[in-house]
C-alpha cells in the first residue's frame, strides 16, 4: 500500500465496526429499559444490561490494546518533556467524570433495586453528561499520546457515539420526567461549566468530598501501576 494511504489500515474499519455494534446494543437496551423494567424486573434488567455491555466493551479494549499503533503515525511527541505526565493527569481526570456518574454501586451491582435518578448535585452541577466529558478528556490524552491513525478514528468513533448519547439520553429523562427534566436541563449545562457561567448554578465542593472518588483515585493508580501488565496480557491475546 502506498505510504500515503498507510493510514487506512483494515483494523480500523473493525474497531469501527465494534464501536457501531456496541452503540446499537448499548443505547438499544437503554432505550428498552421502561420496557424491560415492567417485564423483567429491574434486577435482570440490569445483570443483562452489565452483561451484554461488558461482554462487549471488554474484546473491543483488547483490540484497541493490541491495534493502537495501527495506522500511520500522525504526530510523534511521547520524547518531549512533560507530555507524558500531561497524559496521566488528564487520564486520571477522565475518570473523575466517567464513574462517579454513578455512585450508588449497590444499584450497578443490582444489589440494591436500580433506579433513575433525576439530580443536580456533585459533578452534575459542572456537567449534565459527565461520562461524555469523561470521554472526550481520555480520547484527547491518548490520541496526543499514541498518534497514529488508528488511536485518531478509535477516539472520533467514541466521541461522536458519546455526543450522540447526549441526545439520546436526555431524550429519554425528557420522556419519564417531563417538565421536572427541563427544570433540571435550566439549571445544568452540557458543556462543562456555562451553567456556572451563567449563573443558573454554584458549585459546593464539599459535595465532592465523597468515598466514590478516592476509590475512582486508588482505581487510576492500580491501572497506572497494571498498565504495562495489561497491554502484554492483551497482546497473548489473537485479536
Amino acid at each position: 500500500m502506498p505510504a500515503s494511504y498507510s493510514w487506512l489500515a483494515p483494523s480500523q474499519l473493525i474497531m469501527l465496526g465494534q464501536l457501531f455494534g456496541f452503540a446499537i446494543a448499548h443505547s438499544g437496551l437503554a432505550a428498552l429499559r421502561p420496557w424491560a423494567e415492567k417485564h423483567l424486573g429491574p434486577r435482570l434488567y440490569r445483570v443483562g444490561f452489565a452483561l451484554v455491555s461488558i461482554g462487549l466493551a471488554v474484546p473491543m479494549l483488547i483490540y484497541f490494546f493490541n491495534h493502537h499503533y495501527d495506522g500511520a503515525q500522525l504526530w510523534q511527541v511521547q520524547g518531549i518533556p512533560g507530555v507524558q505526565e500531561t497524559v496521566w493527569i488528564l487520564s486520571a481526570l477522565s475518570f473523575l467524570f466517567l464513574y462517579p456518574a454513578t455512585f450508588n454501586l449497590l444499584e450497578i451491582a443490582a444489589i440494591q433495586k436500580p433506579q433513575v435518578h433525576l439530580f443536580e448535585t456533585g459533578i452534575i452541577r459542572i456537567t449534565r453528561h459527565p461520562q461524555m466529558v469523561g470521554q472526550i478528556i481520555w480520547c484527547l490524552a491518548h490520541s496526543v499520546w499514541i498518534g497514529t491513525s488508528f488511536t485518531l478514528v478509535t477516539s472520533i468513533g467514541l466521541v461522536v457515539y458519546h455526543l450522540f448519547g447526549v441526545w439520546h439520553g436526555d431524550r429519554r429523562l425528557q420522556a419519564r420526567y417531563g417538565e421536572a427534566f427541563e427544570i433540571l436541563k435550566h439549571h445544568t449545562s452540557v458543556i462543562p461549566f456555562w451553567a456556572v457561567v451563567q449563573k443558573q448554578q454554584t458549585l459546593d465542593w464539599r459535595e465532592f468530598i465523597r468515598p466514590a472518588y478516592l476509590g475512582v483515585t486508588a482505581f487510576v493508580l492500580l491501572t497506572w501501576w497494571a498498565h504495562p501488565f495489561l497491554i502484554r496480557a492483551s497482546s497473548s491475546i489473537a485479536w
